[in-house]
């Protein structure tokens, strides 16, 4: 599995790495800031980590009922981070935990 920078530096591709799990697919569409195509993906998608992506999808469209709804699902903290932070953190956490 790639690692972060790996995972950053596939952002300049038109199209995700074919290897990635829903929530990193959704997350890699976010940092191309195609928003509806990523809800797309986590809308469906079970799992702890789709709901952290989905809690910062809707963070970042100033949704914060929705956004604390999908947060308690992931069982995360409401973030207050930048969002390039909280993006950065989740991408990390993620590929961290496929390794």
């Amino acid at each position: 599995m790639m690692n972060f920078y790996e995972f950053k530096e596939s952002l300049a591709k038109t199209k995700p790495p074919a290897e990635l799990t829903p929530a990193l697919a959704a997350l890699w569409w976010a940092g191309k800031d195609n928003w509806e195509r990523a809800h797309n993906i986590v809308m469906d998608a079970a799992g702890k980590d789709s709901a952290w992506v989905h809690a910062y999808l809707h963070r970042v469209e100033g949704d914060l009922d929705n956004a604390r709804y999908w947060y308690r699902r992931a069982q995360r903290p409401v973030s207050t981070k930048p969002f390039a932070a909280e993006w950065d953190a989740i991408a990390e956490s993620l590929l961290e935990g496929l390794a």
